[in-house]
């Protein structure tokens, strides 16, 4: 067996007999014992006969290591890749096994894996229309989305490759809509092996504890299926998909390690999706089959079973884009920025691009647009311009201005003390002064529309709020 250094901890890479499926183990104090026994022969003198005896090796000693922080003496593993992967330097590594340069485990038959050298465009769209074949009998709501579902396949493949990349969430109006079947399909261009779905976490502490347990075992996948609400960015699932390693205490250990994050994300739900800071992480793909029975439509094509027959062949396809994309020297489609994933839009949204397809981000900026939470700051900042302009006043000002029914002001104030109501509003009709003012903080300097809340600096008392305009981006 091999040994190795994840995040601080002696790991090993097995294969689970049963399903086939090749995970990291880190390696407990007992199996550090049996390693250490098999590795090398111990023995203890023994002061009656005389003699050294064969014994286990010191329990003292064989803690000190395993309660080491670092292990100069171990290669570092970074991830499994079940495929053929990129380099930083965009080079293709075919061989399976540990890759000392990028601290991969390749776990793949390289002779299942054929890409071209310097595959052409013609190449690339020949690969691209043979995926698009896969998704023919998905009813996608537009365009946009058939584009998300190629860009989620890019990711996949190249996962491994990618410090950061963006979750993908599929959404659809009804139960039976493909949701979970296309998850299985972005799945079996990850991993060989068939997926696990989890419950999404119910706060961040149980998110936190299910990051770190899964992914210190290096999967290819972690999806949260049927969700029964919207995709609530927990502070830990957001530092995943923005951050190349995450660090906790590990369960039933008083040691902290840290583990990469190369883990594709899925999710799916219906009539439910990102909100607030996750709509910048999520690309979000909606399925619409437009009928009563989604579950009583005919299909005729079996696309997982198609990848997973051949899973081969289909990622070299997914490889042949992205690589003919580096060999025609990185050509850039204009197109908006998206923060954290710079190297996943060259990976996985410009190559698109370049083919000719819609860009298959555009459902972020959409989300970023129709949060609930930026539609209620927009609504509130626009009632507070058409109240106050752009003159500074107190959170008590503004709940009396709410309040005043004057004939004049019925409609304008009627607007602001509905916005209000929602940020803060008690049962009893009452507003909760306090819980709009800590509102208001939190939310200054966020611009909607050309519009954002800023703290009056003229005044030095209790604090007043102004109105500045700022040009759009």
């Amino acid at each position: 067996l091999r040994y190795y250094q994840r995040g601080s901890v002696i790991v090993t890479i097995t294969t689970d007999p049963g399903t086939k499926e090749t995970t990291v183990k880190l390696l407990s104090l007992p199996s550090l014992t049996r390693a250490m026994a098999g590795a090398l022969i111990w023995q203890r003198f023994d002061k009656r006969s005389s003699e050294w005896l064969v014994c286990d090796p010191p329990e003292k000693h064989l803690r000190v290591l395993h309660d080491s922080i670092a292990y100069p003496h171990l290669p570092v593993l970074n991830g499994i890749a079940r495929q053929p992967y990129l380099r930083p330097d965009t080079s293709l590594m075919m061989n399976a096994g540990y890759d000392v340069s990028t601290g991969m485990f390749g776990v793949f038959n390289t002779q299942q894996f054929k890409v071209p050298t310097v595959p052409t465009k013609k190449q690339a769209v020949q690969a691209l229309a043979e995926l698009s074949d896969l998704l023919t009998e998905f009813a996608f709501k537009n365009e946009h989305d058939r584009a998300a579902t190629l860009a989620g396949i890019l990711t996949a493949v190249v996962r491994p490759s990618l410090t950061q990349a963006p979750m993908f969430h599929v959404r659809a109006p009804s139960i039976s809509s493909g949701k979970s079947y296309l998850c299985e399909l972005l799945t079996a261009f990850a991993t060989p092996q068939k997926g696990t779905p989890h419950s999404f976490p119910a706060d961040d502490e149980e998110c936190r504890k299910m990051m770190l347990s899964e992914l210190l075992t290096a999967p290819a996948v972690v999806e949260f299926d049927n969700l029964t609400s919207d995709l609530i960015p927990h502070k830990s699932l957001c530092t995943v998909l923005t951050s190349e390693f995450i660090s906790g205490r590990i369960l039933g250990q008083s040691k902290t390690a840290e583990v990469g994050t190369r883990v594709l994300f899925l999710s799916s739900g219906n009539n439910v999706g990102p909100v607030r800071d996750m709509t910048r992480r999520t690309v979000t793909i909606t399925l619409d089959p437009a009928c009563e029975t989604p579950a009583a439509r005919d299909f005729s094509k079996q696309p997982v079973r198609s990848v997973r027959d051949n899973r081969g062949h289909y990622v070299s396809l997914a490889l042949t884009i992205i690589r003919a994309w580096h060999c025609a020297e990185r050509p850039k489609t204009q197109c908006k920025p998206i923060a954290s994933y710079t190297d996943w839009s060259e990976y996985c949204r410009q190559p698109l691009l370049w083919l000719g397809l819609p860009d298959p981000a555009a459902c972020i900026f959409e989300a970023m647009n129709e949060d609930p939470d930026r539609e209620l700051l927009g609504e509130f900042l626009q009632a507070w311009f058409t109240k106050f302009g752009k003159s500074p006043a107190l959170v008590k000002d503004v709940v009396s201005a709410a309040h005043d029914r004057g004939v004049n002001l019925y409609h304008v104030n009627e607007e602001l003390l509905e916005s209000i109501t929602d940020i803060a509003g008690e049962r009893d009709g009452s507003i909760n002064r306090r819980r709009l003012g800590w509102w208001i903080k939190r939310h200054a300097g966020q611009v909607v529309k050309g519009l954002r809340l800023v703290q009056d600096t003229t005044t030095r008392n209790a604090a007043k709020w102004k109105l500045e305009s700022v040009p759009s981006v």
